[in-house]
């Protein structure tokens, strides 16, 4: 993704536009980029929540159908990950 540049100048009078911009900012002084803004994502919205929520609920039914829990999965992941790196030592 390119950055749009502007003029430090330009850029602290509308900071508050840049803030909520999706895209990367190079700020310039005389021309010459002196730092680059990064937004990071926006805030989720209430049907990206209420979608991670009804996933986190389908989670919890699918590992309650296995018999098993939220420990005993990540202690074997942990496992496994510790035997993968063994294996390519």
């Amino acid at each position: 993704m390119q950055a749009t540049r502007v003029g430090i100048r330009e850029f602290r009078e509308n900071l508050s536009n840049y803030l909520e911009s999706k895209t990367p900012v190079a700020i310039t002084r005389h021309g010459t980029t002196i730092g680059i803004f990064v937004p990071t994502r926006p805030k989720p919205s209430q049907a990206d929540l209420e979608a991670l929520r009804v996933a986190g609920e389908k989670m919890q039914e699918l590992i309650a159908a296995a018999g098993t829990t939220e420990d005993e999965l990540l202690e074997d992941f942990k496992r496994l990950r510790r035997e993968r790196r063994t294996q390519k030592n």
